[in-house]
């Protein structure tokens, strides 16, 4: 099976299984979907929109974000990773923010100036917000699309060539979506087995199906002899 003629494939499968792809962070403009984006690295979507209610509450634009103290910000998503730094992120792109305008930028180059936001923020808010053609590559998209021999897996970016040269740019907004829901509810990262997955059955090679299989064992195995 080609490439192309895979692509094709994965592609009819999620359609049928996600036609509908909402967004999962909970946000109603850009710049309450940029917030949430940035808080989600290194913790669940899930947590996230535990926290962002409140936090919403208090500073839904980004010149209320930019009058609050630090201190606030960070006891209010204190339950998610990485709360002192983003905090600090969040006070000072807010007030750049305010400085130019009180607009979240609409290019990959103003989005990642900010404190914070790397590419993949960058293009889900391009994406998402905007409906400017982006292919985020997040740890669900990166693991499934070298389970499917899409790409390598040596490095986000490199995932992220490979996908765009593989889909039609008119299915890269949905596609990452599906692709997220995909991994969540049938790719897992660990004990995943690769021979009964809807994709991985007939996408993955016989070598990485064996590879995985390996390490699972493995790992199992260490943890029989620790208990």
């Amino acid at each position: 099976m080609t490439r192309s003629e895979k692509a094709e494939k994965i592609v009819a499968l999620l359609e049928e299984l996600y036609p509908e792809t909402p967004i999962p962070l909970d946000h109603s403009d850009p710049f309450t979907l940029l917030v949430a984006v940035l808080l989600s690295a290194q913790t669940t979507d899930k947590k996230v929109n535990e926290v962002t209610p409140d936090l919403f509450r208090r500073a839904s634009t980004p010149a209320a974000m930019a009058e609050m103290e630090v201190d606030e910000i960070r006891d209010i998503i204190r339950q998610i990773g990485l709360a002192p730094q983003k905090a600090k992120n969040l006070k000072k792109l807010s007030g750049i923010l305010v400085e130019a305008g009180g607009e979240v930028p609409r290019t990959f180059e103003g989005l990642e100036a900010l404190p914070g936001v790397g590419h993949k923020t960058a293009s889900v808010v391009m994406s998402q917000a905007f409906g400017f053609p982006a292919f985020p590559v997040d740890t669900h998209i990166h693991r499934l699309a070298a389970r499917w021999g899409l790409s390598n897996g040596s490095s986000v970016e490199r995932t992220e060539r490979d996908l765009k040269k593989t889909f039609d740019e008119s299915l890269w907004n949905k596609l990452h979506l599906q692709i997220i829901f995909f991994g969540r509810e049938y790719c897992p990262a660990r004990f995943h087995d690769l021979e009964t997955c809807p994709i991985c059955s007939w996408a993955a090679t016989k070598k990485r199906k064996a590879e995985e299989k390996k390490a699972n064992d493995s790992t199992r195995g260490r943890k029989r002899r620790a208990s």
